[in-house]
């Protein structure tokens, strides 16, 4: 099939230049997710620093979720209204910037309105991100680059320890906060030279009633699609935050070393390796078997890593459970890309994909708190257990009853 629009002749094999606009858009999640995981690997020295329990840096984690959905909100609005490329690059040196003035904070208080403000550029630039590569690429490839999209995720996880063993040693805790700068400008040059989503010309909304109207024509599919994200973003936190605070707490991992490197950090970066895995493995496997049935198989494997997850005392059972802990709840997010962007209405698919994400991501940004009180409660084991199982259980639920849309058309209306 084959449209006319002012743009040119447009189809479902994608727009000339789609490979630099998906790249550029997974560049820029890596380097969200670094800024945002960097912080994991500081609880300690944070603590030290400000002076404060260690619980209130911890809960910082809990605002940056928590003024995400504002980010959604107004730079999805504007990526609907003005096009995707000018807000995606004013969105990664947005929270670039804010990353850099956190590792400058001079006390706890700016530390904090730091973290608030980064949270509504990481909020910002999701949705753009998400709906740019998947207007823009082959609708043949979607499943794939669905899966690589969200393996931008673990990947920033990945480096955050990597960061941390390399540049804080060297340069001081401050400039773990510092090292994706660089990275931010190369993204933004990146996208000023990444062509226009031809799908967003087709369907560019002539004004904001036209696009609150759509949100309220879809407002049944918003609800389910925020009720499924938070769930699902409780399933990622949890499985994720206090899982490096958690490992400091094992005899074996403390005074283990892999390869040279101390085991503290080198179990997070090979859990990311199977996040990565996971993401693109089930985001591949979703463009032959649905985006439903994809999600629930990753989510089976989830359940069945819980065991060496939680309760293993040794390094290796502590790899191979978090490896394949990671390969299942990211193997599930892998489909997301795809999943929420075919369920979002056109004419505001930026808006809408990207406020249900940051809105469930509000909704789940207790989890981690509430899991460190768990482990007060019941230890850490049994507190990850609870957690995990439940928010499992309840994605599978909501998975089976929910709609599908996979691989229909941008190019047509919805």
């Amino acid at each position: 099939m084959a449209l006319g629009t002012a743009a040119g002749a447009i189809s479902e094999d994608g727009i000339k230049g789609w490979r630099l606009a998906v790249t550029s858009g997974i560049l820029g999640w890596i380097l969200d997710a670094f800024d945002f995981f960097v912080i994991v690997f500081l609880f300690d020295a944070l603590a030290r620093q400000y002076h404060v329990p260690k619980v209130w840096i911890v809960s910082t984690l809990t605002l940056t979720l928590a003024t995400r959905p504002v980010g959604a909100l107004l730079f999805g609005f504007l990526a609907d209204r003005y096009g995707r490329r000018r807000p995606l690059i004013f969105c990664v040196l947005y929270f670039s910037l804010f990353t850099v003035l956190t590792g400058i904070a001079p006390n706890f208080a700016v530390f904090v309105i730091c973290r608030g403000l980064y949270g509504i550029g990481m909020g910002g630039y999701w949705g753009i991100s998400a709906s740019y590569a998947m207007e823009t690429c082959p609708s043949r490839f979607r499943g794939i680059l669905s899966g690589l999209i969200q393996a931008g995720y673990p990947l920033g996880y990945l480096l955050a320890p990597v960061a941390i063993q390399i540049v804080v040693p060297a340069f001081g805790w401050r400039a773990a906060f510092f090292t994706g700068a660089p990275v931010a400008v190369v993204v933004a040059t990146l996208m000023a030279f990444a062509p226009e989503s031809t799908a967003w010309e087709l369907h560019r909304p002539a004004s904001a009633g036209t696009m609150f109207g759509a949100l309220l024509d879809h407002k049944s599919t918003f609800l389910y699609l925020l009720l499924m994200m938070a769930a699902l973003l409780c399933l990622s936190h949890g499985s994720q935050d206090l899982y490096p605070d958690f490992l400091k707490s094992i005899a074996a991992v403390q005074s283990g070393t892999v390869l040279g490197i101390r085991a503290p950090l080198v179990i997070p970066i090979f859990y990311n390796i199977g996040a990565i895995f996971g993401a693109l493995v089930f985001g591949h496997l979703s463009q032959m078997t649905g985006r439903r049935w994809a999600i629930m198989m990753a989510l089976g494997l989830a359940l069945l890593a819980i065991p060496p997850w939680a309760f293993g005392r040794s390094v290796k059972v502590l790899l191979a459970g978090s490896f394949m802990m990671q390969t299942g709840v990211q193997g599930a997010f892998g489909v997301i890309p795809a999943h929420l962007n075919e369920l979002s209405p056109d004419r505001v698919r930026s808006v809408f994909a990207g406020t249900v994400y940051q809105l469930g991501s509000l909704f789940a940004s207790p989890s981690t708190t509430v899991e460190y009180m768990l482990r007060d409660r019941f230890g850490y084991p049994l507190a990850l257990t609870l957690f995990e199982a439940v928010t499992t259980v309840l994605m599978v639920i909501i998975i089976w009853f929910g709609p599908e849309a996979g691989n229909r058309s941008f190019l047509e209306n919805q």
